[in-house]
Order: structure tokens, then sequence, then C-alpha cells
């Protein structure tokens, strides 16, 4: 079982930055694949980054390329997903989720991929 809990969300205006965190319990986070994914109200939840155990593999959605950045720090049990050069458009929940199998990562961009979810962070933007 792997529990998430989110952190780092807020109001900042376009063009700013957030980092949020999602820390992990559970011995199994170090072998775990890790994913961001966002929902915008009235809108399905979607993907924005995941990657691999060891951090040596990431991929993320077109329309964050550049401006996002995700990470982990196996021994703190968390994972990161740095935001810059923010837009309105960004504005959503963001939730952090636990896949316990392997898989090429490219691959896993739906939710039914993900095995644990956190309860989500707001993340609002303005112009």
């Amino acid at each position: 079982q792997v529990q998430l809990v989110e952190s780092g969300g807020g109001l900042v205006q376009a063009g700013g930055s957030l980092r949020l965190s999602c820390a992990a319990s559970g011995r199994t986070f170090s072998s775990s694949i890790m994913g961001w994914f966002r929902q915008a109200p009235g809108k399905e939840r979607q993907f924005v980054a995941a990657i691999s155990w060891n951090g040596g593999s990431t991929y993320d959605t077109d329309s964050v390329k550049g401006r996002f950045t995700i990470s982990r720090d196996n021994a703190k049990n968390t994972v990161y997903l740095q935001m810059n050069s923010l837009k309105p458009e960004d504005t959503a929940v963001y939730y952090c989720a636990a896949r316990r199998s392997s898989a090429l990562i490219g691959s896993l961009r739906e939710e039914r991929q993900y095995d644990y979810w956190g309860q989500g962070t707001q993340v609002t933007v303005s112009p």
C-alpha cells in the first residue's frame, strides 16, 4: 500500500513558478513509477508527466514541455513537479499517482494505469 500526499499548490500570477511535492509512505516508493495528472474545472483528468523508478527516464505531455520538470528523491520518498512560466490554462487540481509494475513510461498516460492516488493540490494561475 502506498499513500500519497501532495503539497505546494497555491495562487500565482502568469509567468510565475511553483514546485509541487508528493510525499509517499510505504516501502515500495523507490520501485514505483510516479506520475502527475491535473484536472481543470469541468474537464477530465489529464496526464502531465511521469518518471521512472530511478529518475533515469521522464516523459511529459506536449503542453508543458520546456516549462515543467518532474523529478524524484527516493531517499525522501518524494516526487516533485517544478512548474515554470505558468499560464492561466495550467489552473487545475494536480494529483500525483504511483504505479507498482514496470512499463515504458511514455505509454503511461491514462488514469487506469496507476494504482495509487493522492488527494490533489489546487494550482491557480491568474492572468
